[in-house]
């Protein structure tokens, strides 16, 4: 298996971060951006990058903007 890219586990960890503050599961992330329950999972434990628009999606679910889900790299 392939090492976990560190920018990849730093936004996982911005995510779960920001997803819990908001008081939501992934299943409650997942439908307010309207992507899978996996693929929120996915990005979470670093093994997913998500696209652009996709994290213009998760960013806008949470009410955070992107900047403060890469902010850390």
């Amino acid at each position: 298996m392939l090492a976990i890219q560190k920018h990849r586990r730093l936004l996982g960890e911005a995510v779960r971060a920001k997803r819990k503050e908001a008081g939501f599961s992934q299943e409650k992330l997942a439908e307010k951006a309207d992507l899978s329950t996996v693929f929120i999972s996915r990005i979470e434990r670093g093994i997913e990058s998500p696209s652009v628009d996709n994290l213009v999606k998760i960013a806008r679910a949470l009410g955070v903007r992107v900047r403060d889900l890469v902010g850390q790299f």
